[in-house]
């Protein structure tokens, strides 16, 4: 089954909108793309479409937040954590105000739109600045869970979505934590994390691992802040080699955070999928992925670097 993140976003506001009077949502002039549109016809007074003006609109979402209101500010994430970063790190992050901004379109798989529209960044940007809750979900179905916990939450977040649809990793009855990750495959000899699109192919490569008898546990990092230290640990000590999947830049992504965990409490070798440079080229997402490297024979391959690192 085949779902898109950005899809669920816009079928959990519209259900939050009608649980709660004080969500309020607003757009820079992408709310067809965002999927903001379906609340903005359901609730067309608690909508906000501030035009192609995204400093501002984190602007007036600061200032709704601390009027007692529930903003989700959306548009795509290489204007969210690019156009606005001022605005998220004075007006939103250093007074913790309850800002939701769900940024669509995070990676490459944004796919012909092309280098100018390819959020690569956003994460190594907005995952520093204080009070921040970052997350970037598997599938529809987290992204669902993972909005409706930033809502119940208080205190500002960053939600990364995609704009293909991907495969749906979790049943229905999945259980999202904030600060928690999921476990999706037990394995000894080696760990791949993931997070965002990058989960099913580390799925995938398991599987293929596994048909030679190696056990790899794949786990799901979806709250990127606070990561989950506690499982990270125990992957390095449980099968000594950790692998880091991700649709962002190498320097500044989740992997390197999860290096810094690593070498703080149990050093082994790491291999690093992720994007080494911005390639500036548009093409089919699945083009994309391939090019820079981010297919489930990629992750497959730097596992078995990983674990001769070990084994030398």
């Amino acid at each position: 089954m085949l779902d898109s993140t950005r899809d669920a976003y816009g079928r959990t506001l519209v259900e939050l909108g009608k649980e709660n009077p004080n969500v309020v949502v607003l757009d820079a002039d992408l709310s067809k793309s965002t999927k903001t549109i379906g609340f903005s016809k359901e609730f067309p007074d608690r909508f906000f479409e501030c035009g192609i003006a995204e400093q501002n609109m984190m602007g007036i979402a600061a200032g709704l937040a601390a009027s007692g209101k529930i903003p989700f500010a959306s548009t795509f994430a290489v204007f969210a954590s690019g156009r606005a970063f001022d605005q998220l790190r004075v007006s939103i992050a250093q007074p913790g105000l309850n800002v939701k901004v769900v940024a669509t379109h995070g990676g490459i798989t944004v796919g012909e739109d092309g280098a100018s529209h390819q959020g690569i960044e956003d994460l190594a940007l907005v995952s520093p600045l204080p009070n921040f809750t970052v997350i970037v979900p598997a599938d529809a179905v987290e992204a669902s869970l993972a909005v409706r916990a930033a809502a119940a939450a208080y205190g500002p977040f960053y939600i990364r979505m995609s704009r293909s649809k991907t495969p749906v990793v979790f049943a229905d009855d999945y259980n999202f934590t904030i600060g928690k990750s999921a476990t999706m495959k037990e394995g000894s000899d080696a760990t791949v994390i993931a997070v965002g699109i990058m989960v099913a192919p580390a799925i995938e490569a398991a599987e293929m691992l596994a048909a030679d008898g190696i056990g790899c546990r794949v786990i799901n990092m979806a709250t990127v802040k606070p990561l989950d230290e506690e499982a990270i640990v125990k992957a390095a000590v449980e099968t000594g080699c950790i692998v880091t999947a991700e649709e962002h830049l190498e320097r500044g992504g989740v992997g390197s955070a999860i290096a810094q965990v690593v070498a703080r409490n149990r050093p082994v070798p790491m291999q690093f999928v992720a994007i080494e440079r911005n390639t500036a080229k548009s093409g089919k997402p699945e083009e994309l992925l391939e090019r820079c490297r981010l297919t489930a024979a990629d992750i497959e391959q730097a596992v078995r670097s990983c674990m001769a690192k070990r084994l030398s």
